[in-house]
């Protein structure tokens, strides 16, 4: 009897340290979060760059998310994923980070204005979404954008840079790669100061009409911009990256003066050069026009950083399209969207975070790039054609004619040919061992010695193409956005290609921190199933997740159940 007495006793006790042990474990869970990243890419994982900028916060970051709502099921993965990674954003600060989902659709308080009105206003872009269900199509629109609002600044945040119509799952993939990077590089503006500068380089021919309309919105956006004659004052010390579009005249020695020296204080440049003449207004009266050199006098400048933009023109079969008369008569032709070969469709690598997830780049009339054997310059291509083009020489001629004929698939053979590159380290001057007396008086006069080299490593993007940046004019509508065919709108060939993208990311890639333009360099792998392995193994997965789970369970309890009665049998 005393036996049985202490052993219910024992288990008692046992009972109480175990509801301990589980009281224990609850508070620390409630008081102590953790969490273990498995995933091979460190997907759940925030990078050093974004915990060192969470720390520094010293006031609230209130975040609006606008996936709220009956989505398709790639939206709805994406809202999850936000959700996810705002949830890391908020476990290395809880008291400075706080977020909310909200519906577009939403009235905001004492307005009756919804949400999504205000987001138009602020220069959202929402997705007209046509998804067919059983009872038929139903259109959506969304807003795939957060809205971050921190010490009285507040700032959009695009969540589905590829904001298309088309959904498909690995622009959604790409998404959640970039996300991370989307809410860090804004957070970091937000936290700035004072934005940095950007100066829009003239004097030289470049364009200031409306075709530079977009260059302007895009950038006024998020950075003090403004435009700079090079010819009559200095380039600003305090402008972060000097733009240069298209210039159609040619460069003074005192203008390339003031650009080599700029780059040896540290300024960074964007370079959008065409060599040649060759115009597709030239070919609106006529149907053939001659491409020449425009002698811009950079070549030995160019050349001396590391990169030769080359007198020739890029053809490819994977290009956009144009109109052409093919039937009809004088007064009532008969058009069809055929492919223009000029008009180079550019892909990108995702060896760097300039062009890493970002769409196709439309050209028109492009220049190849050769580099240059150059000591301390890393040299990394952000933009190539596809594997079905060819180069010509100039001067060359360009005819409407060519059209009236299929492209010679033989001549395009060439794959790869460099029109984009990054130039990294530190520069030599062009006038190195050769400025003269006059060149040294003019910049004393600015308070500025002369520098031979770069002190720190510099950056600088040369692209072989100005047209990539400017926009179409139409005469409806006015200024279009950057990327878009004015011909093709509206008809099946439509599509917005990623040329602002290219702008913004270059621009960001030149004054973001370091650690910031690696938050770009996110993968996210796609583990799709295997259709063919589901199918065949079907049966055996079935059994193994809903009929092995329960067996065990019934196992475990047989055995504890022969285990008592072994223990208490005596």
């Amino acid at each position: 009897m005393g036996n049985l007495v202490n052993k219910i006793v024992a288990s008692k006790f046992w009972w109480v340290i175990l509801l301990v042990i589980l009281l224990a474990v609850n508070y620390l869970a409630s008081s102590f979060h953790a969490r273990f990243d498995l995933t091979k890419e460190k997907r759940y994982t925030l990078t050093k760059a974004s915990k060192d900028l969470l720390k520094k916060l010293d006031g609230e970051v209130q975040i609006d998310v606008f996936l709220k709502g009956d989505f398709p099921a790639g939206f709805k993965k994406l809202a999850n994923s936000t959700e996810e990674f705002l949830g890391l954003l908020k476990d290395r600060n809880s008291s400075k980070i706080h977020y909310r989902f909200i519906s577009p659709q939403e009235e905001m308080p004492d307005s009756r204005k919804t949400y999504g009105d205000s987001l138009v206003g602020l220069g959202a872009i929402p997705i007209n979404l046509t998804v067919q269900k059983e009872e038929g199509e139903s259109s959506n629109i969304i807003f795939p954008v957060a809205l971050m609002r921190y010490k009285g600044k507040q700032s959009l945040v695009s969540l589905y840079p590829r904001a298309s119509g088309a959904i498909s799952q690995d622009e959604i993939n790409s998404a959640e790669a970039l996300m991370e990077y989307q809410f860090v590089k804004t957070l970091d503006k937000m936290m700035e100061a004072k934005a940095p500068g950007i100066v829009y380089a003239m004097g030289n021919g470049q364009p200031t009409d409306l075709k530079a309309y977009d260059i302007e919105q895009t950038l006024t956006q998020d950075y003090r911009f403004g435009p700079v004659d090079i010819s009559t004052n200095q380039i600003p010390g305090e402008a972060d990256v000097l733009l240069i579009v298209k210039p159609t005249i040619q460069f003074t020695e005192d203008q390339k003066l003031k650009i080599d020296q700029y780059i040896m204080r540290g300024g960074k440049v964007l370079w959008f050069i065409d060599n040649l003449i060759a115009e597709q207004d030239s070919l609106r009266y006529t149907t053939e026009t001659i491409a020449f050199d425009r002698d811009l006098n950079l070549t030995d400048q160019l050349f001396r950083y590391g990169v030769r933009i080359n007198p020739d023109l890029v053809m490819s079969l994977d290009c956009d399209y144009m109109p052409f008369a093919v039937g009809g008569t004088q007064e009532n032709p008969q058009f069809e969207f055929l492919k223009w070969n000029y008009y180079p469709l550019f892909g990108t690598s995702n060896n760097n975070p300039v062009t890493k997830n970002m769409g196709l780049v439309k050209g028109r009339f492009v220049n190849s790039i050769d580099t240059i054997a150059t000591p301390g310059i890393t040299k990394t291509v952000l933009l190539s054609s596809s594997p079905n083009s060819r180069i010509i020489s100039t001067p060359a001629l360009i005819s409407l004619n060519e059209n009236k004929n299929a492209p010679q698939d033989a001549k395009f053979t060439k794959s790869n040919i460099p029109v984009a590159m990054l130039l990294e380290g530190k520069f030599t001057s062009l006038f190195r061992n050769k400025i003269s007396k006059s060149q040294l008086d003019s910049l004393s006069g600015y308070g500025a010695p002369f520098m031979e080299m770069s002190k720190e490593p510099g950056k600088m993007i040369v692209v072989g193409d100005g047209d990539i940046l400017l926009n179409e004019v139409s005469p409806k509508e006015g200024p279009l956005p950057m990327g878009t065919n004015f011909y093709t709108m509206g008809s099946q060939y439509e599509y917005q290609f990623a040329n602002k993208d290219f702008l913004q990311n270059c621009i960001e890639y030149l004054v973001n921190k370091p650690g910031i333009n690696e938050t770009r360099s996110k993968d996210i792998v796609l583990r799709l199933l295997d259709s063919q392995k589901v199918k065949a193994q079907k049966s055996t997965w079935q059994f193994m997740n809903i009929a092995l789970p329960i067996l065990l369970v019934l196992l475990a309890g047989w055995i504890y159940q022969q285990v008592r009665k072994r223990k208490y049998a005596a």
